[in-house]
């Protein structure tokens, strides 16, 4: 019997049983989607290079880069934001304009439970402001509401949406932020270890404890408001405020959004915020966003454990 070529590491084979599975969980999210008044566009796969560059802050490391016959540099999307961004530069589209993708996506990163180098994201965001009241608020509103929906369709009653604001890092060094993040990961012990190791004393660390304990919630009142009236949701059983969360310190401006699954070892499925300084990297003038991103071999997962 000849022995069948390896996939490379990080990258699968899809079964048909898994396909469908996929494709039913798909088609549940996407119903809710467009009840919400998401579209579907598509993007390439691959992207000139330099698209990407400058875009990920040090996360640029794990983009998969190569030059093609003609010596162009050229880059398998990261993600499917930075392509959105572009096709908002280009097409210029009525705003608020509010899209889903579904699509592959590569990083160069070393394969874990749930993630591979290969994956499938589902992506929603809506771009540009409404001309109602706190409109930033409702669209982030929105989106939130949208992930929660479709994640109680695909049979996650318990999932959350851990919330915080960029803001509250005002004055804390990045590096303490990050280690902060990972605190349902590796417990206070370990982030406590990881300030020490970036050269900051005992001392340092239970100020910087204190800072995030006292987060400053305040900042997402408004928006607690509109989950809460709008979309009959509610604090701590569909949402609640997260002070250590920090998503994206080089890419998200204010609201961050994850989502986890208590079951599932309280890992990420999903995650997002808002990105109002992207588009402008394209386009002529900054242009306010928001949006959120299932990965969906955890969503996947966490269905089927």
């Amino acid at each position: 019997m000849i022995k069948a070529p390896p996939t490379p590491k990080g990258f699968r084979d899809i079964t048909p049983e898994l396909a469908n599975r996929r494709r039913e969980v798909i088609g549940k999210i996407v119903a809710v989607l467009e009840e919400f008044e998401f579209v579907p566009i598509e993007t390439p796969t691959i992207e000139f290079a330099e698209t990407l560059e400058g875009k990920y802050g040090e996360e640029e490391r794990l983009i998969y880069k190569f030059e093609d016959r003609g010596g162009r540099k050229l880059a398998l999307r990261y993600d499917l934001t930075v392509p959105l961004a572009r096709y908002v530069a280009t097409y210029n589209p009525p705003l608020p304009f509010r899209r889903y993708q579904i699509g592959q996506v590569f990083r160069g990163e070393n394969p874990q439970k749930g993630r591979w180098r290969e994956f499938t994201q589902l992506d929603f965001d809506s771009v540009g402001l409404t001309e109602e009241k706190d409109s930033t608020f409702e669209e982030d509103a929105r989106i939130i509401a949208a992930a929660l929906k479709a994640v109680r369709n695909v049979g996650l009653t318990n999932a959350k949406m851990a919330i915080n604001d960029r803001s509250n890092f005002a004055g804390i060094p990045p590096e303490v932020i990050r280690a902060f993040d990972k605190l349902k990961k590796i417990s206070i012990k370990g982030v406590e270890a990881e300030v020490l190791k970036n050269n900051y004393s005992k001392a340092d660390f239970e100020r910087f404890k204190s800072m995030f304990t006292l987060g400053k919630k305040a900042t997402l009142t408004k928006l607690f408001r509109i989950l809460t009236n709008k979309y009959q949701l509610k604090e701590d059983r569909d949402f609640l405020f997260d002070p250590t969360l920090a998503r994206g310190l080089d890419y998200y401006t204010s609201t961050i959004i994850e989502m986890y699954v208590p079951e599932y070892d309280n890992l990420s499925i999903g995650g997002g915020g808002r990105y109002d300084n992207l588009i402008g990297m394209f386009g002529k003038k900054d242009i306010p966003a928001v949006g959120f991103s299932f990965g969906l071999e955890r969503l996947i997962d966490s269905l089927y454990p």
